[in-house]
């Protein structure tokens, strides 16, 4: 159609909009609107005279609507097709020449610039012009002009290159071509991305094409999207993802692992101005270790790709002290001062607990691909051994000065070490504190700043010798070494020649320190070859590819124009050095296409006089379906309109009401007539009785003699506590502990019943719950009078064996009787022991933590407020607690001694305090010891 990019399949079919007059005229008749008159069947009589009846008209609007609704249909016979111009100039007899971007950011709507790209190139040969195609990414290129079907030939064996491209690079050739050409109509295909030196391009490109006609393809495709700056943090592991767009937009990025298995997503979202934000993997540390490949779901562009590899392994490291002040004092201590630094880029394992050696082992077992040794001395023979053998294989040990390091005597360190140390003012002495030379060009700290505010005083001095000079990683002003360190088969072994801590220098306090125990971490895990200087190796060591990502972010061989690389390289991809892996399959070195710090940018055209077109408007459209859509929808409203206006929808209301109401009553009494499921609060009335009040629980055992004598017993107790003390306790409660609440109750006793099933291990389970979260429990075998004669006597009694049973499935902790100075003897009456109906049987509770310092560190720690989980007893505790309703005793005592009933309900009180007061009696215990030390 003239002035409008629209064409119809079958004009011919327009003819049939002339109808729309006749159409009119039929549609404005419309019969009269029925009316409800009441009236007798007599009635008929008198209107039997005929009456003429003059036809309502029907309503403009309503015809106007049924006209548009059949010119749409006219119109979607027809077949209309929306067909932008493509952009170009049309009638010029000038060669066309197409500039296209095929980098990276090109590949995601590669499609549809091909597809723009073979339209210009049609039109063109149909005008019988010839067709130049510049790939912005060759620039040693001859530009040609070739007849319309080579070109096309030669367009399909473009592909987008999987790296940025320099613009720039190719403005000589284009200016040699416009200069031998002459007139030439130019088409650029731009990705609307400036990676670098965007401003540069544009204004040379004016000053190159001159008053030229200039088209610029650039728009109409969603903005491509990059990753880059991928960082394996602490707590998760993060990547940013850039656009040069606006708007809100949201989406995924997948991991996936060396073998392309996914591994997890995470979502990222942008803000309408945002052109950078970030995705988080949240996944615990092994799964991030074994990502290899981070790419944005949907995105097929190797920029939209981040490669990882070894250096982006959050690596274990095992720290292990030797020095015994680092726990009691741990803001001074060198695990500290390790921690912190290792904290950003790894996950510190400290072997805090027991001796160094067994330490040591446990990370071995491990498998940890570093460990740090700080201030450790002699080491076993068999430790060694397994150490130097870890190394061998592939394990970094680094190593840090100290008193004890400076008298041991072994091999695990790179270079002889002299016995004692140097100290300013000792015997090897120098007059100030030493300042740090610069680094080694060769070196892994090479390019690090040499901090000027650290200064060592203290050092561990190695002999100097032929190999001293090349083991040197960072050395002092006067030259001697402060970090050596050396290749041993797959591994390394470094030595720091100061303490990790303040004594020796404040290097740990620089931000230097963390920045080279970075770099050592770098290398664990990822060295390969044996050698004197760690760095010199690295340097001369180069590394072939492996595979290689095409520009769509697809693996593929490597292309014959990649080229080795150092095994150090951490630059961009460029055309000699692709994005991909490069060296051995086990351990391949990462190449991206864009480095961390690199960002992208809208690249801004509007200052070039050029036209501007879209890729999307590139694409003939069928507009049929809309037009169908549109007139169907216009044909309903035109039912709805008929029926409203002739009372249709009223009169089907009215013959409907009756049979809707009735469905409604049905429904609602149906509903109604459901029986709602009655709320089971059994559960909430235990609850309530057992935290309205203080109770004593005790185990309730299917035996009903001894359950009768055990509730009188946990009865008689809480009596005998209201009377003697301020707790006023309620009624005693019999549980089961496979079912019911165990956390509400301070103490439960259980009684053991020889011969009785063993609890459920559910029931164990929750007892062991129970214990571990502060509750105690007081087991009682109630037969010491049936233990045989013999030292061990007392554990060979069919209750005790039962007991015994019952704690096999229980994690306890070590055991010991009632200590003569134990608080639970004077909680709050002075006991020596604790009787019950029998005054034979020991009491048991959790073991303290004895007073020699190497014991006390492996002794089990304890929870609970410092009450014991577990009381232990067999002298039927309850059955002397026991009291019939007239206020007697129900059980008699063995031996009976004068008072022992009285000792028994005193040892009740004592065992309920101390669960309700926990450590506070036992500083109220401690406190002469304590008064009298304040004293002094």
């Amino acid at each position: 159609m003239a002035g409008l990019p629209l064409s119809f399949a079958e004009p011919i079919l327009l003819l049939g909009l002339l109808s729309l007059p006749v159409l009119w005229w039929l549609l404005r008749v419309m019969p009269p609107r029925p009316r409800r008159i009441e009236f007798p069947p007599t009635r008929l009589l008198f209107d039997i005279a005929p009456k003429e009846e003059t036809p309502s008209r029907t309503p403009w609007w309503l015809t106007a609507l049924r006209l548009l609704a059949a010119a749409l249909v006219i119109l979607a016979a027809a077949g209309p097709i929306w067909n932008p111009e493509t952009g170009a100039a049309g009638g010029s007899r000038a060669p066309l020449l197409i500039l296209l971007d095929d980098g990276w950011s090109a590949a995601s709507s590669w499609d549809a610039r091909i597809k723009a790209a073979d339209e210009l190139i049609a039109n063109a040969d149909n005008d019988r012009r010839g067709v130049a195609l510049v790939p912005l990414s060759e620039p040693a290129r001859d530009i040609t002009i070739m007849p319309g079907g080579t070109a096309r030939v030669a367009l399909r064996q473009f592909v987008p290159k999987p790296y940025s491209i320099e613009r720039v690079e190719t403005l000589p050739a284009i200016e040699r071509f416009l200069k031998t050409t002459g007139d030439c109509e130019i088409a650029w295909l731009s990705d609307g991305v400036d990676t670098g030196r965007g401003p540069e391009f544009l204004e040379a490109l004016s000053k190159t094409i001159g008053d030229r006609a200039l088209t610029i393809y650039e728009g109409g495709t969603p903005p491509p999207l990059a990753l880059a700056a991928a960082e394996n943090a602490a707590a998760k592991m993060t990547v940013k993802v850039l656009r040069t767009g606006s708007g809100v937009a949201a989406g995924l990025v997948r991991a996936l692992d060396q073998k392309g298995s996914p591994i997890g997503e995470a979502r990222y979202t942008f803000a309408p101005q945002e052109r950078e934000t970030e995705a988080a993997f949240d996944l615990p540390v092994e799964l991030r270790n074994d990502i290899a490949r981070l790419e944005v779901a949907g995105e097929r562009s190797a920029g939209a790709v981040q490669l990882l590899d070894k250096r982006w392994r959050r690596r274990a490291i095992g720290v292990v002290s030797g020095s015994s002040s680092d726990t009691a004092q741990p803001l001074l201590a060198s695990t500290f001062y390790l921690t912190r630094a290792l904290g950003p880029f790894a996950d510190v394992r400290l072997g805090d607990k027991g001796a160094a050696q067994q330490v040591i082992t446990q990370f071995l077992d491990q498998k940890l691909p570093m460990m740090i040794l700080a201030d450790v001395g002699t080491l076993s023979p068999e430790i060694r051994e397994r150490i130097s053998a870890w190394i061998e294989q592939g394990g970094v040990l680094v190593r840090f000065a100290g008193p004890r390091l400076a008298q041991a005597d072994d091999d695990l360190v790179p270079v002889k070490l002299r016995r004692g140390g140097r100290s300013l003012g000792g015997s090897l002495t120098w007059e100030k504190p030493q300042h740090l030379a610069a680094f080694t060009a060769d070196g892994p700290f090479a390019g690090l700043a040499v901090p000027k505010d650290v200064t060592v005083n203290r050092q561990v001095l190695a002999e100097p010798d032929a190999v001293l000079a090349t083991r040197s990683w960072a050395s002092l002003e006067d030259g001697t070494p402060l970090v050596t360190g050396e290749h041993r088969g797959k591994g390394i072994v470094a030595l720091f020649h100061v303490s990790a801590d303040m004594r020796w220098s404040d290097l740990p306090m620089s931000g230097t320190f963390v920045e080279m125990l970075r770099r050592i971490v770098d290398m664990s895990g990822y060295t390969s070859k044996p050698g004197a200087g760690v760095a010199a190796d690295a340097t001369a060591e180069t590394v072939a590819p492996l595979h290689i990502l095409d520009g769509f972010g697809a693996f593929g061989p490597p292309p014959s124009t990649a080229k080795p690389l150092s095994a150090d390289f951490r630059d961009r991809a460029t055309p000699e050095h692709p994005p991909g892996f490069y060296g051995p399959a086990d351990g391949p070195l990462a190449v991206n296409t864009l480095a961390a710090a690199d960002r992208i940018a809208p690249l801004e055209t509007s200052g070039l006089r050029a036209r501007h077109a879209s890729f999307t408007n590139a694409e003939p459209r069928d507009l049929r379906g809309i037009l169908l859509s549109a007139a169907l929808a216009l044909f309903l409203i035109d039912a709805v309109i008929v029926a409203m206006l002739g009372a249709g929808i009223a009169a089907l209301l009215r013959r409907r009401a009756a049979p809707a109401a009735l469905t409604f009553a049905i429904i609602g009494a149906a509903m109604l007539a459901t029986p709602w499921p009655a709320r089971a609060d059994s559960s909430d009335d235990f609850a309530i009785k057992a935290t309205s009040q203080t109770r004593l629980a005790y185990v309730v055992t299917g035996n009903a003699d001894v359950d009768s004598i055990v509730k009188a017993g946990m009865a008689g107790l809480t009596l005998f506590l209201a009377q003697r003390t301020a707790l006023e306790a309620g009624d005693p409660v019999g549980i089961d502990p496979a079912h019911d609440e165990l956390a509400f109750f301070p103490l439960i006793y259980w009684p053991i019943v020889p011969g009785a099933a063993k609890p459920p291990q559910d029931a164990i389970n929750r007892i062991d719950a129970y214990m571990k979260q502060g509750g105690t429990v007081l087991f009682d075998t109630r037969d010491a009078v049936e233990a045989p004669p013999g030292e061990n006597g007392a554990a060979q009694t069919p209750g005790m064996l039962a007991l015994r049973n019952i704690l096999a499935s229980l994690d306890v902790p070590e055991l010991e009787p009632v200590p003569r100075e134990h608080v639970l003897t004077k909680t709050f009456y002075l006991l020596r022991d604790f009787p019950g109906r029998f005054n034979s049987g020991q009491t048991w509770v959790e073991a303290l933590p004895r007073g020699d310092d190497d014991e006390e560190a492996s002794r089990p720690a304890r929870g609970g407020d410092g009450v014991s989980p577990i009381i232990i007893t067999s002298n039927d505790l309850a059955g002397a607690w026991a009291i019939r309703p007239d206020g007697q005793p129900m059980l008699p005592l063995t031996p009976g001694e004068p008072r022992q009933r009285e000792f028994a309900f005193r040892s009740g009180v004592n065992i309920v305090m101390y669960t309700l007061t926990g450590n506070y009696k036992a500083d109220q215990v401690h406190a002469p010891a304590l008064i009298e030390r304040l004293g002094q």
